[in-house]
């Protein structure tokens, strides 16, 4: 595809001048499952499920696999395995709709705790070749690697390989001038991928991509601009700049006309203080402040007690405690109330939840609850305790 020089020569002016890659671990979940269960291999898989799904273990030592046809539940997949994503499966989606689709599809339960060790055992292996590492996440980060100069593409290589043999998965990669370039490109070429992209490749790799592919570009945004009859990268990058903002407002419009040039700014971000510190926990029914009194105050608590321990392992305490609660509706309510001293303490937490949950109406039932702390600042080794479950519910008896 090929546009006129003025609009091809907008193209990264003033983006950072990389190599900065992506990196992205490929069906991060699903590939750690298959480290356990290796038979699963080639076949679709979907995570997502409780503890109910579980393999239960033969006496031979093979494994009795739950199907995703004989699932019930509003669970949602968190992720699939690239077999079942050829079915339509795909993250966010309900199991249940899942299930029609892949009915033969093997349902696993989640295990987080699996999840974040393969986390740090691959952000480690990154670490100890290009350590300007910017974390995105569980399963993604930025790596800065403009000391490497024009090494950078062998370090890019060396990197894929040491994470393999770290964690036995497969990651992408892409190599670009830029943030917003890298992050389209480690999409390109999955699974086990390394794209590496010039100026000169993008009116034959970035300009023929659908919007979508510009993390930031949202399903309703995309549609608004099929009505424009804009639908690719070249024809956003070519489109008046007062129509965008005509029909998108001027903030993010002119978001719009940078990133579709391919301009980012953005420098790896080596350290960042986090904002708030949440958990929250859909429930498999729905659940009555009554009826189900005992049962929420144990989750509740947990929830409490996972929260202590994320703000002790991120070494900060907060002031500022609130909760979620989602009803049968849908509907969504929160409070939060601000203590006179930060703190990481589980029975503090509690104790402040209960206090935020004194002023919200219990009489629909539940179907989801969340805790969290927010104004956080860096923790002076203060110890926590544990949460007392006490009577939290019983509040609205």
């Amino acid at each position: 595809m090929r546009l006129p020089f003025c609009l091809a020569s907008l193209f990264l002016m003033s983006s950072v001048s990389g190599p900065i890659a992506h990196l992205d671990m490929d069906a991060f979940y699903a590939s750690v499952e298959l480290l356990r269960y290796p038979e699963l291999r080639g076949q679709p898989v979907v995570i997502g499920g409780g503890s109910a799904s579980a393999p239960v273990e033969q006496a031979d030592g093979s494994f009795c696999y739950r199907r995703l046809r004989d699932y019930a539940g509003r669970g949602v997949v968190t992720t699939s395995t690239y077999e079942a994503r050829a079915l339509g499966v795909f993250s966010a989606m309900g199991l249940m709709k899942a299930a029609k689709l892949a009915p033969d599809a093997i349902l696993l339960p989640t295990d987080f705790n699996a999840y974040r060790h393969y986390s740090r055992l691959f952000k480690a292996a990154v670490a100890a070749i290009a350590p300007q590492i910017e974390d995105r996440g569980i399963d993604e980060i930025y790596i800065d690697l403009q000391a490497f100069g024009t090494e950078a593409d062998d370090v890019a290589r060396r990197i894929k390989q040491a994470v393999r043999e770290a964690t036995g998965l497969s990651c992408s990669i892409g190599l670009a001038p830029n943030k917003l370039l890298a992050k389209i490109c480690s999409d390109l070429d999955k699974p086990d991928g390394l794209t590496i992209l010039t100026e000169a490749d993008i009116p034959t790799r970035i300009w023929p991509l659908p919007v979508r592919k510009i993390n930031g570009i949202g399903p309703k945004a995309a549609q608004k601009l099929a009505t424009l009859n804009i639908h690719t990268i070249a024809e956003l990058a070519a489109c008046d700049a007062g129509v965008l903002q005509a029909n998108f407002g001027r903030s993010y419009s002119a978001w719009l006309v940078r990133v579709a040039q391919g301009r980012d700014e953005r420098q790896v971000v080596t350290h960042s203080e986090p904002k708030s510190v949440s958990r929250e926990t859909t429930f498999e029914r729905d659940l009555h402040a009554k009826q189900d009194r005992a049962e929420l105050s144990a989750l509740f608590t947990q929830l409490c007690e996972r929260v202590a321990g994320d703000l002790q392992r991120k070494k900060v305490v907060g002031r500022t405690v609130g909760i979620k609660l989602r009803y049968a509706d849908f509907s969504t309510v929160t409070r939060d109330l601000t203590l006179p001293e930060a703190t990481a303490d589980a029975a503090v937490i509690r104790q402040a939840a209960g206090e935020c949950l004194r002023r919200v109406k219990l009489e629909q039932r539940l179907r989801l609850l969340g805790v969290r702390i927010g104004t956080l600042t860096p923790s002076d080794g203060m110890p926590a305790s544990s949460a007392q479950q006490g009577s939290l519910f019983d509040l609205h008896a």
